[in-house]
This record gives C-alpha cells, sequence and structure tokens, in this order.
C-alpha cells in the first residue's frame, strides 16, 4: 500500500502514477488464472495467492455461465443496493460485476476451444488477453471491501474500462476478418457490453461517493 499524505486521500490519478509501477500484479494475477483456471477452488487459491482475502470454503460458490448474470431486464443498474460503494461486504469473487467479467474470459477459453485456428489469431489473442486484464483489474478494484481508497478503485476502474475497450476492438476485427460467426459475434458483444456498461456505472457510483467524501475530483 502507498503511503498517503495524512492531510489529503489519494485521488484516481495519484493512484493511476502509483499503479504504474505496480503492473507486475497483473502479471501474476493472469498466470494464476491461468495456472488454476479449473481447479474448483480457483477463487480461493487466486485470492490467498494474490494476498487479498481468505475466502471460508462454505461460502464459496461455482461461477455461473447464464448469459443474464448482472443484467437488468432495461438494461439499468445492475447492482443490488448492498453493492453500492458504501455498503458492500461481499467479497470481489462474489460481484456481480467481476462474476460477469471472468464467465466473459470462461466463454473465450470455449470459444478456443471449439475455434482452435483462433489460437494463432492476432484479434483473437488480443481479445483473450484483455478480457483477463479487465477482470484482473476488477478484482483489484473490488477487492477494497470497506471502499476506503475510493481514489484506488476508481483507478483499477478506469483500466479495466480501457481493457475491455480494446477486447470489443478485438471483437470487431475478428467479425471483419470472419474468423467468428455472426451469432458467435452476437454472444461475444453481449458478454462485453455487460461487463463495458457495468464497469462504467459502477465507476459513476464510487465517484458520486468520493464527491460526496471530499467534495471535488
Amino acid at each position: 500500500m502507498a503511503e498517503h499524505d495524512p492531510d489529503r486521500a489519494w485521488d484516481e490519478y495519484d493512484w493511476e502514477r502509483f499503479l504504474q509501477q505496480q503492473d507486475q500484479k497483473t502479471e501474476k494475477y493472469m498466470e494464476l488464472l491461468e495456472k488454476y483456471i479449473d481447479d474448483p477452488h480457483r477463487d480461493e487459491i487466486v485470492a490467498r495467492e494474490m494476498g487479498w482475502c481468505h475466502l471460508n470454503q462454505d461460502e464459496s460458490e461455482e461461477w455461473s455461465d447464464d448469459d443474464s448474470l448482472g443484467a437488468g431486464d432495461d438494461g439499468e443498474n445492475v447492482f443490488a443496493e448492498s453493492e453500492r460503494p458504501d455498503r458492500r461486504t461481499e467479497s470481489f469473487e462474489q460481484h456481480v460485476l467481476y462474476r460477469a467479467a471472468f464467465s466473459l474470459t470462461i466463454w473465450i477459453d470455449r470459444l478456443f476451444e471449439a475455434s482452435p485456428s483462433l489460437q494463432n489469431d492476432p484479434a483473437a489473442v488480443k481479445l483473450a488477453t484483455h478480457s483477463a486484464l479487465a477482470a484482473a483489474k476488477l478484482a483489484a478494484a473490488l477487492s477494497d471491501e470497506e471502499a476506503e481508497e475510493l481514489g484506488m478503485t476508481i483507478a483499477y476502474l478506469k483500466r479495466s474500462l480501457k481493457a475491455i475497450t480494446v477486447a470489443l476492438d478485438a471483437s470487431a476485427q475478428l467479425i471483419s476478418e470472419k474468423s467468428i460467426t455472426r451469432e458467435q459475434h452476437a454472444a461475444l458483444n453481449q458478454r462485453i457490453f455487460q461487463v463495458r456498461d457495468g464497469i462504467i456505472l459502477l465507476m459513476g457510483e464510487f465517484r458520486g461517493e468520493w464527491l460526496r467524501r471530499y467534495g471535488s475530483l
């Protein structure tokens, strides 16, 4: 954790400068995710190895591949009141947005299994890499369960948004090259937009909380 000026909370820009020096942690997360992707206790293992939190085994839950995960019927706020920044009590693994991002990485992995040629496609590699990167940044953002470091959380969310936007660009490239079918592209984009819109929404909530606490960004 960075040393703070006791008279001033770090904002998202302070944290961005700090996080630029911490990118090796993301690389570690992605290595762990790949190593334990099929382990039924992967969430506990990754969290423990990253030093974020320790889940009680009885409280851990299986990931859902439900396409409706986290999506409201009308596309509005998908987060329950208990998941808002000032009232969150769950660990990042249980957060609906992280679960959606993780589900996206699993979906892409299965797409690669169904179409082995994609493993050597630069656009497909970019898609997989940046989708995983988005999940990693979300995990870091949501690991502050008490929302004590709002600036850090927002900075990580910004990085996650950047990564998922690159993944969206890769999806467009894949369909333009006819490397995936229209049906696959539609399903992929539905998942990517679900994560992207959720990040934007959550950033707005955290920035609103920052304004409430500190009065300006």
